[in-house]
């Protein structure tokens, strides 16, 4: 192995050290060669300088390089038996390929975790959302308004407008297909009944999720890593009651309403273009629209809404209280609450659209 032999300064500090480093870079690709650096005429060296000692290791080790210290005495040498441990490149450890059965094993046991904890969390929050305030455990009313305003009021806009949206291109696309044979007055019979049973309440908690249920994992991860969750802990406080609680029962509360608002919004949607483009007359095309809204259209809804609330609330405090890490934890698991919720929301609906189409029917 060839060697590099490099002359140490007598003071080794700060900018000493600098120029030490920049020596060694100077020197070229160290791969594979050993570099020594020759203390011996160095009478001086403060810890910074033997920050910069450490930091020329790390360069060489970079190339796969060693490197040597000698010559160092008196006071130095003393200093140097301090850093010498960091000089030495750690070994990568032997990886271990997990098997198809371990790596399926594992999986399975983190998931099995994961779903235990946001069990848990949901029994919790069910107990302090409906039990413990009639016991008299106390409830934060005075969050729960804010949370309502929060989730709900300053969701109107962005909600009406997604909805209204949705209606003129559903009723576009409708109008288009039926406009041959005659029959567009029927496009405002699909606009109340698909908003009514599917496309309001999911465009809503597609909005919610990304607006509320985001700032909810935020909120609880930021909390999680300055520690705050377990101040309250601490201070003897019940997690769910103090933070979970009152987003549920807000979200609860505000979710029909920006539903039955979508609802609303996209009826105008619809009709907007059915009058506007279609050419027929605001009293026909309403009154056809209030001949299909069926009362059963409408329950399955907002049931729909209310299982939706639950849901976003629980995955994004489930993910905030699963943060690790600092900010970069706090973004992925605000991304994975986001994720997850759009995800459920598919499922439930898949699941209600069993329960009423082949089951009730």
């Amino acid at each position: 192995m060839s060697e590099q032999r490099i002359q140490c300064p007598a003071v080794l500090d700060q900018e000493s050290g600098r120029a030490l480093l920049e020596a060694v870079r100077e020197k070229g690709d160290a791969r594979g060669e050993s570099v020594v650096l020759d203390l011996s005429g160095t009478e001086r060296m403060d810890a910074r300088g033997g920050a910069w000692i450490v930091a020329i290791a790390n360069h060489v080790a970079a190339d796969h390089g060693k490197l040597r210290c000698e010559g160092h005495k008196g006071a130095v040498a003393d200093l140097m038996a301090l850093i010498e441990p960091g000089l030495i490149a750690p070994e990568n450890p032997e990886r271990i390929e997990e098997k198809l059965f371990e790596e399926i094993g594992g999986r399975a046991y983190k998931y099995a975790g994961e779903f235990s904890d946001f069990a848990n969390l949901l029994v919790d929050a069910m107990f302090w959302v409906l039990i413990a305030p009639f016991e008299g455990r106390g409830f934060r009313w005075g969050l729960w308004i804010d949370e309502m305003y929060e989730m709900g009021v300053r969701a109107i806009r962005i909600t009406c407008l997604m909805n209204f949206l949705l209606g003129v291109i559903i009723a576009m696309l409708s109008a288009a297909q039926v406009a041959r044979y005659g029959l567009g007055i029927f496009v405002a019979d699909l606009i109340v009944i698909g908003f009514a049973r599917e496309l309001a309440a999911i465009m809503t908690a597609v909005v919610v999720s990304a607006r509320t249920g985001a700032a909810i994992a935020a909120e609880l991860a930021t909390m999680k890593v300055q520690e705050e969750i377990d101040a309250l802990r601490g201070m003897g406080l019940n997690v769910a009651q103090f933070l979970v609680a009152p987003k549920i029962l807000a979200m609860i509360v505000v979710m029909p309403c920006l539903v039955a608002l979508g609802l609303l919004s996209g009826i105008a949607g619809g009709a907007f273009w059915g009058i506007l483009a279609m050419g027929f007359r605001p009293d026909n095309w309403f009154r056809e629209t209030m001949h299909a809204a069926q009362v059963s259209d409408l329950m399955q809804g907002f049931l729909k809404s209310l299982t939706f609330a639950i849901m976003i609330v629980l995955v994004g405090c489930h993910n905030g209280f699963r943060v690790k890490g600092g900010s970069r934890g706090v973004g992925l698991m605000t991304t994975r609450a986001v994720v997850m919720d759009i995800f459920f929301i598919i499922i439930i609906d898949i699941i209600f659209a069993t329960i009423f189409y082949y089951i009730l029917d």
